[in-house]
């Protein structure tokens, strides 16, 4: 068995058949397809009893969350890669096969990931995820943030085994898909192939996107243990939690009076650390253009900007729109 796909399910059968069959459509064969129903109470089971494929794997317990869901997966799986499929995104027919090409001539490589094109609920718009695809700039990347579509990868489940799978503690997921890429990443290769090969559906209303979450607090928690990681400086060195949590606009984590000029000595020591020669000179000049970033997204806290981004109406759009402009971009 080459290829293990797991679709965790959970109340989605307006569009978890697309799913299944977008798997089932693949031009690449040698794959056993996990379905994995985490305590459904809708007619999810009943879509799920119409396919008889006997690729297909059907689990169910009860609600254990997407970590908890994906580990059992990883547990059950039997196969040298293992592939991810959200319950409303859709693979393209060619996407195992150009992965699996990619991951048997990469032994190095332990994350493969996609471009993807974006579904607005049904309709198919030209917006994208086309996240950098050399290896040294995912990297550098992944110091701040995901750059990775979780509905896209395929990963080595040697590598998998190693790391420990996602992890299920609540002070650090979700992002359940941040957290785990960046344990992977110190300990294997990682890329994206440039191609569009899956559809991720956006749609109002998701759990990611409604109610309260921990989601930003995690993120500059994980964003500070990379940055650490790479440039030798502790996680919780003030100028380091300082870089992480004005990267993701937490400002109530901010710690003390930001220090640029040592945030950018970090940030360097990062980059000396992570990248190839060739693309040194580039990545310190994107460091230096971050910490101006930065610089500017304290100081429009500090004059009271930020109460327009929380407040409705047109000045909120225009003051959010500067405020979330990155000259890296």
């Amino acid at each position: 068995m080459t290829v293990s796909v797991l679709l965790p399910v959970y109340n989605c059968p307006r569009y978890v058949g697309a799913a299944i069959e977008s798997i089932l459509a693949q031009s690449f064969g040698d794959f056993e397809f996990l379905i994995i129903d985490d305590g459904s109470t809708d007619e999810t089971p009943h879509v799920l009893d119409q396919y008889s494929d006997e690729r297909i794997r059907r689990i169910r317990h009860d609600n254990r969350g997407l970590a908890g869901t994906l580990n059992v997966g990883i547990s059950l799986a039997r196969g040298i890669y293992v592939a991810r499929q959200d319950q409303d995104d859709i693979s393209l027919p060619d996407r195992l096969a150009k992965q699996t090409a990619y991951m048997d001539a990469h032994p190095e490589c332990g994350l493969l990931g996609t471009w993807a094109q974006i579904l607005e609920e049904d309709r198919l718009c030209e917006r994208y995820h086309k996240h950098p695809a050399d290896p040294c700039a995912l990297r550098y990347e992944m110091l701040f943030n995901n750059p990775f579509v979780h509905s896209s990868v395929m990963l080595r489940k040697s590598v998998l085994d190693a790391v420990g799978g996602y992890s299920t503690d609540p002070k650090r997921q979700p992002p359940e898909d941040y957290e785990l890429w960046s344990r992977i990443v110190r300990h294997s290769q990682v890329a994206n192939l440039p191609e569009l090969l899956v559809r991720y559906r956006e749609i109002p209303g998701s759990m990611s996107r409604v109610g309260p979450s921990p989601f930003r607090e995690h993120l500059v928690r994980i964003c500070a243990e990379n940055l650490s990681f790479a440039s030798g400086f502790a996680a919780d060195d003030p100028q380091v939690v300082n870089i992480a949590a004005l990267s993701h606009g937490a400002v109530e984590s901010v710690k003390s009076r930001p220090n640029f000029a040592r945030m950018r000595e970090i940030i360097l020591a990062a980059v000396d650390s992570i990248a190839t020669e060739v693309a040194r000179e580039s990545l310190r000049q994107d460091a230096s253009n971050r910490i101006l970033a930065l610089r500017g997204l304290h100081f429009v806290n500090n004059v009271g900007i930020r109460r327009f981004l929380d407040s409705p109406g047109p000045l909120r759009s225009f003051f959010k729109a500067v405020y979330r402009k990155r000259p890296w971009r």
